[in-house]
């Protein structure tokens, strides 16, 4: 399984980006999906996930009312819609797949993760 984000970039304080993450491998729709990032010197923290269907979401604290996670099932994607972004943000965001069993709250915690991709900067000037 291969993973690979994409979306990232340089935007003002306020603006927004639009991340994405292509999956290979089969039965992409059987595993829940996470987002997560890491800043300069800091260590990777967790931002958003999805269930396998879509219906359950669960987000990083700082990050609610501001970043929608979604998924398409036919297109193996997901994605990370962010909005109000500010300096706080900039990092390198990650997609991961979860094992087979994950849910969205163990994703949250760092746990029951499979793959992890490699990852798009994003970087928002003040």
């Amino acid at each position: 399984v291969q993973l690979q984000a994409s979306g990232g970039g340089l935007v003002q304080a306020g603006g927004s980006l639009r991340l994405s993450c292509a999956a290979s491998g089969r039965a992409f729709s059987m595993y829940s999906m996470g987002w997560f990032r890491q800043a300069p010197g800091k260590e990777r923290e967790f931002v958003a996930a999805i269930s396998t269907s879509g219906s359950i979401t669960n987000y990083t604290d700082s990050v609610k009312g501001r970043f929608t996670i979604s998924r398409d099932n036919a297109k193996n994607t997901v994605n990370l819609q962010m909005d109000g972004l500010n300096p706080e943000d900039t990092a390198v965001y990650s997609c991961a797949r979860g094992e087979r069993a994950a849910t969205t709250y163990t994703i949250s915690t760092n746990r029951g993760i499979e793959y992890w991709g490699k990852g798009t900067l994003v970087t928002v000037s003040s």
